[in-house]
């Protein structure tokens, strides 16, 4: 095998991100500025009203969206992160999560969907979700910083390519589990390919939806604290910091905090798939 000439891999990569940065560079500027702008809008906004106050109204959402328990226990959890003084990081935490998410559900149910729907769209999504989730989540970093430079966006960036697989695979698996005897009925009596999407696939996939979007957001939470390293911003920040200057006490409370947020979002969004598989049936 020594003999054997060596694959220049590494070259073609350094070689191919070098291009896309000198070709697209006003491109990912734009990017840049949009996700800032965003992220330091959601920051603002909640950072506007008292603690209290706004783990008052996350709580009533709870409420009115999953279940009492989880409403009281989103009460007590964020008042304990606004206790151990862990408020502002949580809230930046927040803001990037909430991108994140939001960008992988945009760009990975709709690709779900068209996947469940082609054989061939499939066959070539596959094997990308399995690079994508094999891939160590610490190399989707580099390619950002050189995008991005550092910062809340390659954060986000590399946020979303680490969590939208499990979107993409349970919307497909979700849609394809749908039993055939009712997909035939609706061809049975002419529906189009959007109508049985619409009226019977989607609203009968939408638990399985629902576990992807919570896996989703656990992945996010994930990556959006080893993103800390590139300089995004949030719990992930004051958990690096600790790490880097011995200070095991203020990395365990900063770990409880995002134990924490972590916990109320994982809940929220289980009996929220609960609701909605209760619903459509």
């Amino acid at each position: 095998m020594e003999n054997l000439p060596r694959i220049p891999i590494a070259d073609w990569t350094e070689n191919f991100i070098g291009w896309l940065v000198d070709t697209f560079g006003a491109f990912f500027d734009g990017v840049t500025d949009v996700l800032e702008g965003t992220v330091d809008g959601i920051v603002n906004g909640l950072g506007f009203l008292p603690s209290i106050l706004l783990s008052l109204i996350f709580a009533l959402l709870a409420w009115f969206l999953s279940t009492k328990k989880i409403a009281i226990f989103s009460l007590v959890g964020f008042l304990i992160v606004d206790y151990l003084g862990y408020w502002d990081s949580m809230l930046q935490m927040l803001a990037l999560v909430v991108i994140s998410v939001l960008i992988s559900i945009i760009i990975g149910v709709p690709i779900g969907i068209w996947a469940s729907q082609k054989a061939l769209v499939r066959k070539i999504v596959t094997p990308i979700l399995d690079f994508m989730q094999t891939m160590p989540a610490f190399v989707y970093l580099l390619p950002a910083i050189f995008f991005f430079s550092i910062g809340v966006v390659p954060g986000v960036v590399a946020s979303v390519i680490f969590s939208m697989p499990p979107a993409i695979r349970l919307t497909i698996l979700g849609i394809r589990q749908v039993p055939e005897d009712l997909i035939e009925a609706t061809e049975a009596f002419g529906s189009t390919t959007s109508q049985r999407l619409i009226k019977i696939q989607l609203p009968l996939a939408m638990p399985t939806i629902m576990a992807g979007i919570n896996q989703c957001i656990m992945l996010s939470l994930s990556m959006v604290v080893i993103a800390s390293m590139v300089g995004a911003p949030g719990l992930g920040e004051d958990v690096y910091r600790a790490v880097t200057q011995l200070k095991i006490g203020v990395g365990f409370e900063a770990g409880i905090a995002i134990v924490i947020v972590a916990m109320i979002l994982d809940r929220f969004t289980q009996n929220l798939g609960k609701n909605k598989q209760g619903g459509t049936i």
